[in-house]
């Protein structure tokens, strides 16, 4: 067997659309995606819906969308494995055809029965079928499953770009089925033969699939064809060290859209999740593809942390351009059924994003601090924010109203107008702001006085603090 010589790159990701497209799927599409752009190759899509029972178009569109929204753009078409099926069998036949696989008659009574046996005598329960050298006219007229002939002796090494050499022993390779008795092909000889059809130079997957690729050489060995690249990362574990599962959070990507996490965050958050580079932390997409190598992803599972996601996806909000972000979170509040910005609210956003995406971890939370644009007047204050209204506040804001409606309507002149009221009625301005925060959001807790008060404009502003005075 022999590993494929210098050509360009080609990796793929292959879920199966059973259900959401899961947190680890994604990373493991991000890995390929990364090691495929970064060296000009291409990153192509497969969807292993061989399983019908289980399939679904509305898991299939989930995929999509959830690859679409992390930004992972693929090469051509979705291949559909359950497609390519005649194609498998195919390959089976040709095996069949040249010896180096054949047809077994064996039943599932039979099966069992040599199991139970070897279970006895504390055996290996890998089948041996007393098929494998029988000829062709001694073949019965009934139901038969075509298997490989696996290689009875010596040994099988995986070089694993991330494992190192991994050894298996023939011995414990058992004459796997490539065509069950319904001529519909198994998984082991779809993904080989989808791989090599596709031209897949690298396989980038799941440690689970390590033992698969052992089962999965003999094919490539018996119709000669060049091995891909293996490399095998580590699955995700949870923050206590068992694999990710929902009872630590969320698992499926469009949760985490709909959480309100950048994809850019998730992109840097995932690519980190059991790959490093250095001490870095914090990094754009042009770094992780000018970056990003096999021998860097750790062996060990990674730990999903999520306040680290959330650090990481503030820093990403942060550095955002403003108009970019502000594209961003109303793609985000369409794919969460809230509708679109107003176009009287979108001047006013792109006003405040600045201010508003400092220390915002997720779109929500941007939201959340945009609240004094989003809210119309008359402005309805919450319970907390309705206490800092009461008769003396309402009163000093009704004298503040006619030194506003003369001001300069710059931070500087607007911070010294305010100090100086606050000063003049022999207060600080932190007791001014509390009923200031009300009128102008309806909030406890909302962005500075003065960047609301710059954002809205003079006449939206007054007008706030009139209805609240009054």
């Amino acid at each position: 067997m022999s590993q494929p010589s210098e050509k360009p790159v080609v990796t793929r990701i292959a879920p199966s659309p059973t259900g959401f497209m899961h947190i680890g799927t994604a990373r493991t599409a991000l890995f390929n995606w990364l090691y495929a752009r970064g060296r000009g190759g291409k990153f192509l899509l497969r969807i292993e819906d061989t399983d019908r029972a289980r399939s679904t178009p509305e898991a299939t569109e989930a995929i999509l969308r959830g690859m679409d929204w992390l930004g992972l753009d693929y090469d051509g078409e979705p291949v559909s494995q359950f497609e390519q099926g005649a194609r498998h069998a195919e390959v089976a036949n040709q095996l069949l055809a040249e010896g180096k696989a054949y047809k077994c008659f064996a039943t599932q009574d039979d099966i069992e029965a040599f199991r139970e046996a070897a279970r006895a005598t504390n055996s290996s329960t890998h089948y041996h079928s007393p098929w494998r050298e029988v000829s062709e006219s001694e073949h019965p007229d009934a139901p038969y499953v075509i298997r490989i002939k696996a290689p009875k002796e010596g040994q099988t090494v995986i070089k694993d770009q991330v494992q190192g050499d991994v050894t298996i022993q023939n011995s414990q390779l058992d004459d796997m089925i490539l065509l069950r008795s319904d001529g519909t092909p198994v998984y082991m000889l779809a993904v080989v033969v989808d791989d090599h059809d596709m031209g897949v130079t690298h396989v980038i997957r799941g440690d689970d699939h390590l033992n698969n690729a052992a089962r999965q050489m003999m094919i490539y060995e018996a119709m000669g064809w060049p091995l891909p690249v293996y490399a095998h990362i580590p699955l995700i574990f949870g923050p206590d060290g068992k694999k990710l599962s929902k009872r630590h959070g969320a698992t499926g990507v469009e949760e985490y859209q709909h959480m309100g996490y950048p994809a850019s965050g998730m992109r840097n958050y995932l690519a980190r999740l059991g790959w490093s580079h250095g001490d870095d932390e914090f990094f754009t997409d042009a770094q992780a593809l000018e970056w990003f190598d096999l021998p860097s992803i750790g062996k060990s599972p990674a730990r999903f942390d999520f306040k680290k996601l959330e650090n990481l996806c503030g820093q990403h909000i942060a550095s955002t351009e403003n108009a970019a972000l502000l594209h961003e979170l109303q793609t985000f509040l369409a794919a969460t059924g809230q509708g679109g910005l107003q176009d009287s609210k979108i001047s006013l956003f792109a006003s405040a994003m600045p201010q508003l995406k400092e220390r915002a971890k997720t779109y929500g939370e941007l939201i959340d601090k945009a609240h004094f644009i989003m809210v119309d007047r008359p402005v309805s204050p919450d319970e907390k924010a309705a206490k800092a209204l009461d008769t003396v506040s309402r009163g000093i804001l009704k004298e503040l109203t006619p030194h506003l409606q003369n001001a300069s309507w710059t931070r500087a002149d607007l911070e010294a107008l305010l100090n100086g009221f606050a000063e003049e009625k022999g207060t600080k301005f932190g007791q001014l702001a509390a009923p200031l925060r009300a009128a102008l959001a309806g909030r406890a807790a909302t962005p500075s006085v003065f960047d609301m008060m710059l954002v809205l404009g003079p006449d939206e502003t007054l007008a706030r603090i009139q209805d609240a005075a009054a």
